[in-house]
């Protein structure tokens, strides 16, 4: 079986988990035999790890006298129609606030190099519509060039090259749904996007989500039948310090860590209420925000105006091993999202014998046991949970020893034996 594969970001280059994730399925899916799998993303750097894997770059296909075979192009693709500020975890305030006094322009027409290729940054800037849409024309062109039995489309931004691919070759769709613009938004939703998604699950054939929380969101929020959609827990890559040093930590002091975007979707503001609370009751302990995002400036004031900042720091985005070093610093991981579609960096953690503070309305805690877990707006029950586990070790080990173990269960190799159960199901093959 081949499949066309198409994703946004692969790593080294990735901004959160969408990319981790794609890296660990493939990596799960090379393991089965007799599936191939060749992954487009719209920019290739050319040292990406493509262990089990075909990686090819949307900048690389020259399309200059090539026929594109979309039928009907204009109701495929014209609802891409805005050249703007918009990213995909940016909030919609933020997204009417950069538009509201631009003039919104039709989209350019496509544009290509010397070579003939079309030049995509693969970034999350002003002009991300415009790539998307330049995106889904080469995939067109790729679906033509290549020989495969399924395409493969993970999230919003790659659902248009899917639905191109599809055009181009009437092969079967399978869209991954990561994320929906309603955890991202926290329900107020770019029309822009939504719309993306919804005509990407109504061209699916299938619909794989990444938790039942989500799933019940694409079949209530965008009337998708229950019949089309099947939810593939994420997994962990397996984590091999390879470092002959590792960093500690330079005060003899409790430390708690929440990694991740700093954007409403990850509620950092409870973490850092909860912070203030925890920090009046003790203070032996100090608070990492890890990561980056539209939230950050925000919440440098508020924990200035509770006046913690003397316990409360700010790392930036971390990537790589500098993950696993802060995590092996850590006494404690919490992510207090509102809306987690899955959630991968509390199975890090967990890899990192660290215990994990995680919400109920995240996906991860649909399959973790040995996880504390809270209301994302609880936070006094938060804070008395962090209390618990910095003051009473026996606590902290038990959550570490069974946490571990629970972990090390979670393989993408499982992941991918399900996705290829999908895959067997969109192309009628008996089992």
């Amino acid at each position: 079986m081949r499949v066309l594969m198409f994703g946004w970001e692969f790593p080294p280059y990735i901004s959160g988990g969408l990319g981790t994730a794609c890296y660990g399925l493939t990596r799960g899916l090379s393991q089965i035999p007799g599936l191939q799998v060749l992954f487009v993303v719209p920019k290739a750097y050319g040292d990406e790890d493509q262990t089990g894997v075909k990686l090819v770059g949307a900048n690389q296909i020259p399309i200059t006298k090539r026929q594109l075979k979309i039928k009907q192009f204009s109701s495929a693709l014209d609802y891409i129609e805005v050249g703007s500020k918009l990213v995909p975890y940016m909030n919609p305030e933020e997204f009417w606030k950069h538009t509201r006094s631009e003039k919104i322009s039709q989209l350019k027409l496509l544009s290509t190099n010397q070579h003939g290729k079309v030049e995509f940054t693969g970034k999350y800037g002003a002009n991300l519509l415009q790539e998307i849409r330049d995106y889904a024309l080469v995939a067109n062109v790729i679906a033509q060039d290549y020989a495969f039995d399924l395409i493969h489309a993970h999230d919003w931004l790659a659902y248009p090259a899917g639905i191109a691919a599809k055009e181009a070759t009437g092969k079967p769709l399978v869209i991954h749904v990561h994320a929906t613009d309603f955890d991202r938004s926290g329900g107020s939703v770019n029309p822009a996007v939504y719309e993306i998604e919804k005509r990407g699950m109504n061209a699916a054939d299938r619909i794989i989500t990444v938790s039942n929380l989500t799933r019940k969101i694409v079949i209530e929020k965008y009337g998708i039948s229950p019949d089309k959609v099947e939810t593939v827990y994420n997994a962990v890559e397996p984590y091999e310090n390879v470092k002959s040093q590792f960093f500690k930590k330079g005060v003899n002091e409790k430390i708690v860590t929440f990694l991740g975007r700093i954007t409403m979707q990850k509620g950092p503001e409870y973490f850092i209420e909860a912070a203030h609370r925890v920090l009046q009751k003790m203070d032996n302990v100090r608070f990492v925000m890890a990561g980056s995002g539209d939230m950050m400036e925000k919440m440098i004031r508020r924990a200035a105006q509770l006046k913690i900042t003397d316990r409360f720091h700010f790392t930036g985005f971390l990537r790589g091993d500098d993950v696993f070093e802060m995590l092996k610093m850590s006494d404690l991981y919490v992510m207090p999202s509102v809306s987690e579609p899955f959630g991968i960096s509390p199975l890090e953690a967990m890899q990192s014998n660290v215990p994990v503070l995680i919400s109920h309305q995240s996906g991860v805690a649909e399959i973790l046991t040995y996880a504390i877990k809270t209301n994302f707006w609880d936070v006094d029950a938060m804070a008395d949970a962090i209390y618990g586990v910095l003051n009473y070790p026996g606590m902290a080990k038990m959550f570490v020893k069974h946490g571990k173990k629970e972990v090390d269960s979670l393989k993408w190799e499982n992941s991918a034996l399900h996705v290829k159960r999908v895959y067997d199901k969109t192309l009628n093959i008996p089992k």
